[in-house]
């Protein structure tokens, strides 16, 4: 059931961030807007585990990892992710997002050897295909050079979020609560972004209304404490392949959400692509039959959920 409860909560956080994202994208950089959220989002993290008595500063082995989970997870994704939102719509981001599934299992392959199931291939097929339903309209057109830089850093931006399921993986089995990797992470995160915003002397913008303090809030405290926190304990849990399969489900969320707000018509396409997606989340959930081999995680792991 807790592992269900992660599930459910990351796709639902994580798939509303796609809006709020492109609310951000406007008069303030990238970088500054990629600074603001991170920066506030470890301070919440920081002041909530010392209130908590939970704080705890990991070893300084431990710290090079913390650096690479936080370039990774909490900086250099995101500003592909930004970049990207101004060239093409972020639905089409999230379809590329939901590459991360077949980025973790190869790379989970080449970091710890792990075997890529043949589950985890019909799974990647099924959602895949549901996808390209749901949002062919949006991929089947003329590509133009801007909307080649939005799929290339979306792309890029992907493939950072991999490496960095990669890092948490290794900080969760060395014993590291994904909270504590998470709030040193952030900061981490948001002094690399306040480096890079001295160095190429990108001007700092005030919050230019409540619309994008709103967007930057509800990126901070929810979808970057509580979705990554979720995310990284259901990593910890069930394996970054199988955990990566929630970056599928996020388009479903996002289209429910323009259904509502914005209008958006289903079509017999989209219906059996929303169908697909959501076989392709039972087939990665089914219990494994005993000749399965997916990887369990280590001892350590599975200790380390609870903040």
């Amino acid at each position: 059931m807790t592992n269900i409860i992660l599930f459910v909560s990351t796709v639902i956080i994580w798939g509303t961030t796609w809006i709020a994202i492109a609310m951000q994208v406007g008069p303030v950089p990238v970088l500054v807007s990629v600074f603001y959220r991170f920066a506030t989002a470890a301070l919440i993290f920081l002041v909530v585990l010392a209130v908590m008595g939970k704080l705890k500063v990991p070893a300084l082995r431990h710290q090079p990892f913390i650096l690479a989970q936080a370039l990774c997870l909490f900086s250099c994704n995101f500003i592909c992710f930004y970049n990207a939102a101004s060239y093409v719509p972020s639905g089409l981001i999230s379809v590329i997002f939901s590459l991360a599934t077949i980025y973790n299992a190869i790379n989970a392959r080449l970091f710890f050897g792990d075997r890529i199931t043949s589950r985890t291939l019909v799974a990647a097929a099924l959602g895949a295909s549901g996808l390209m339903l749901l949002f062919g309209p949006d991929i089947l057109v003329e590509f133009d050079v801007d909307t080649w830089k939005g799929v290339g850093l979306s792309a890029l931006g992907t493939l950072f979020f991999s490496l960095g399921n990669m890092v948490s993986r290794r900080n969760s089995a060395a014993g590291i609560k994904p909270a504590t990797a998470n709030a040193w992470g952030m900061s981490y995160g948001a002094i690399f972004l306040l480096t890079l915003i001295a160095v190429t002397g990108t001007p700092v913008i005030a919050p230019p209304d409540g619309r994008y303090l709103f967007a930057m809030l509800y990126l901070a405290a929810i979808g970057s404490v509580v979705g990554f926190t979720t995310y990284l304990m259901l990593v910890a849990r069930i394996g970054s392949s199988r955990a990566a399969y929630t970056t599928v489900l996020f388009p479903v969320v996002a289209l429910s959400l323009s259904t509502v707000y914005e209008g958006y018509h289903w079509t017999l396409l989209g219906g059996l692509g929303l169908a697909l997606t959501l076989a392709g989340n039972v087939v990665i959930f089914a219990r494994p039959t005993a000749r399965q081999t997916d990887p369990a995680p280590s001892p350590a792991a599975a200790g380390s959920p609870s903040p």
